[in-house]
């Protein structure tokens, strides 16, 4: 399967997928480690990480309270 990172927004809405597929759940994870600041300024919230339609587990990208 493909893995992937959906893009959401505080109340859970989708609003976008990451532009690449991986092929290990590492690499997706590598991605997001590169990538987490330009998606909040995008005003992403949280993402979801996908192994083809299945959900692995979700998180918010905001500092924790």
């Amino acid at each position: 399967m493909a893995w992937s990172w959906r893009l959401e927004k505080a109340d859970g809405r989708t609003i976008g997928m990451s532009e690449e597929t991986f092929s290990t759940q590492a690499d997706a994870e590598s991605w997001l480690g590169e990538n987490w600041r330009g998606l909040r300024a995008e005003e992403v919230d949280k993402v979801t990480l996908l192994d083809g339609d299945s959900v692995v587990y979700g998180m918010s990208l905001h500092d924790p309270e």
